[in-house]
């Protein structure tokens, strides 16, 4: 396996895009990659997306963003795992380059939201849950992600407002990213009164709908080497798979698609959880925020929310999370947020991340989750130079 090294990378700010289609995101962002890859065109194209067949009505995206972008010609396909689909689309196309496949591949994230109504974008959001024995009879994602957290509480001893720094946390860093939705920090104040949607995750334990599209561009280490730009490796890649539906679990209060990612992933890049020097996390609920830090070996289990309590989650503090807002702050648009997290962890580690940049950071994992935990997708990225 040959090393592989992130070249470019392009976002577009997450947002409510109304003039903007989906073909235009995808190829605007692949467009933004390979300018800062300086690099014209690659030998394939691998498009993360989820919910493009249900609200779009339109799939074969891998073809449709090449062609718009330029590429036509191209090998493109769209590939698909729920909310942990960029981070599939990065994880093939790694697979290529690391195996002497291709020398250049570009993985792009796109989602297109927010042109339907609310309820059915919920609906299809529902489709990563299991079908037959937890969507049909009426739980979508904020209503399991409420049983995952009333059950966390009730065995720990935990109050709601316990969880309220990872909101906080996750906002407050939000106000220095240019490409983030919300950029408004927020109090526990506000965390207390805000509106409850599934007791007891209330609107500010959740992230919120948007629309975006992000790209990185792949080659191998000797390729990377001829650029200005700090060197940034994946480390490692690894996946792993659990049960769709909560109730065939081993273990209700485990993610151990999460927890086995992680493993692997530390065992690739002969490195452990306190080398890692900021993890950027699935928190598209407070719940699943707590749940990673257990199962990645951040915490010991029930300890996942003492983490935020005790502000070790912050830029200054032990393990930070969330660097530029995370899926809470920056925005959630479900087929792109994996590529988002990669892009974020490669500006902290070439020092990009402005009034956010960690310092001396040498080490960045990032976890992209499908569904409440079924499809998990860790890398490890390292700053090499």
């Amino acid at each position: 396996m040959r090393d592989v090294c992130i070249v470019g990378i392009g976002q577009i700010p997450v947002g409510e895009h109304w003039d903007k289609s989906l073909r235009e995101l995808g190829a605007e962002a692949v467009h933004l990659a390979l300018l800062d890859a300086q690099i014209e065109r690659p030998e394939a194209l691998i498009v993360g997306n989820m919910l493009s067949g249900q609200i779009s009505h339109q799939e074969n995206l891998g073809a449709l963003i090449a062609d718009f972008a330029g590429l036509r010609g191209v090998e493109a396909v769209k590939v698909e795992a729920a909310c942990a689909s960029a981070a599939a689309a990065l994880r093939q196309a790694y697979l290529l380059v690391a195996g002497g496949v291709m020398d250049v591949v570009v993985a792009c994230g796109v989602e297109k939201m927010t042109d339907t109504a609310q309820d059915n974008t919920t609906a299809a959001l529902a489709a990563a849950a299991d079908a037959e024995y937890e969507s049909e009879h009426g739980l979508s994602f904020v209503g399991l992600n409420g049983l995952l957290m009333q059950r966390y509480m009730y065995e720990y001893g935990y109050q709601h407002t316990d969880l309220a720094n990872f909101a906080i946390t996750a906002h407050r860093n939000a106000v220095n990213n240019p490409n983030a939705m919300f950029r408004k920090a927020i109090t526990a104040e506000a965390f207390a009164k805000a509106k409850m949607i599934a007791s007891p995750v209330c609107l500010l334990d959740s992230a919120g709908i948007a629309d975006g599209a992000a790209a990185v561009v792949l080659a191998p280490s000797t390729l990377a080497n001829a650029l200005a730009k700090p060197k940034v490796c994946i480390a490692a890649s690894a996946a792993a798979t659990d049960s769709l539906a909560l109730h065939d679990r081993h273990d209700l209060l485990e993610l151990a698609a999460a927890r086995i990612s992680a493993q692997k992933a530390y065992a690739q890049a002969h490195t452990h959880p306190g080398e890692i020097d900021f993890f950027e996390l699935h928190d598209a609920f407070t719940i699943i925020s707590t749940l990673s830090l257990e199962a990645c070996g951040f915490a010991e289990r029930g300890r996942g929310a003492r983490l935020a309590m005790e502000n070790e989650i912050s830029l200054q503090g032990r393990i930070p999370i969330a660097t530029m807002g995370g899926l809470k702050a920056r925005g959630h648009p479900v087929g792109a947020t994996g590529i988002y997290q990669v892009i974020e962890a490669v500006q902290q580690l070439r020092g990009e991340a402005g009034a956010n940049q960690l310092a001396g950071c040498r080490l960045g994992m990032t976890q992209n989750i499908g569904g409440s935990g079924a499809n998990v997708i860790t890398h490890i990225l390292e700053r090499v130079s």
